[in-house]
């Protein structure tokens, strides 16, 4: 039988594939438009997160929500997920085996959404989804393609709160992004 939302969010709720669900509030599994063509993907929840079940609610999710209004987006055009479902302990980044065991369900969610581009949010993300060896700070903006897919990764928000020089770039980054939805996507409007 082939996946829909429900039956995907019903099954990923049932995972033990690792030792995250055991110390999880809530899985996060992901939030915006089932039909979107832009697919946003971060590396895991934090706490905020975790509380809610839904991804990028914090500090730096208030900062992608302002960097997707810069471009003309917003949470109702595009699909947020992340690479892991649950919450790391301490916000440390996910483990490979935690990753490896967690990848199903972001594969699954992104043939459900079928998007046309993929922005990775932060290295991690990156080195999951374009390439095992991505270097944030030098490949970050770059464009890659993948069946049929437009990939690029951008610095994590919770990176630009921490570090405000790195937003001129990522102010470039987003305005790429921007030109790249104006030339493929069709339903987004902007």
């Amino acid at each position: 039988m082939a996946d829909s939302w429900e039956v995907l969010k019903q099954e990923c709720m049932q995972c033990r594939g690792c030792g995250l669900a055991a110390t999880r509030t809530n899985l996060v599994f992901g939030d915006g438009a089932q039909n979107a063509e832009i697919l946003l993907i971060g590396e895991g929840p934090g706490q905020r997160e975790d509380e809610q079940g839904i991804p990028f609610v914090g500090p730096a999710g208030q900062l992608l929500d302002d960097m997707l209004e810069i471009i003309g987006l917003d949470r109702t055009k595009v699909y947020i997920a992340n690479v892991v479902k649950c919450r790391p302990p301490q916000n440390r980044d996910p483990l490979n085996v935690e990753q490896d065991a967690c990848i199903g369900w972001l594969r699954r969610q992104t043939a459900l959404l079928r998007p046309k581009i993929i922005v990775c949010l932060g290295r991690i993300a990156a080195k999951a989804i374009i390439k095992e060896d991505f270097k944030i700070t030098s490949e970050h903006g770059q464009w890659f393609t993948r069946g049929g897919v437009q990939m690029t990764a951008i610095y994590h928000p919770a990176a630009l709160l921490r570090d405000a020089g790195k937003r001129p770039e990522a102010f470039v980054d987003l305005k790429s992004i921007q030109a790249k939805v104006r030339e493929v996507c069709t339903r987004t409007g902007i």
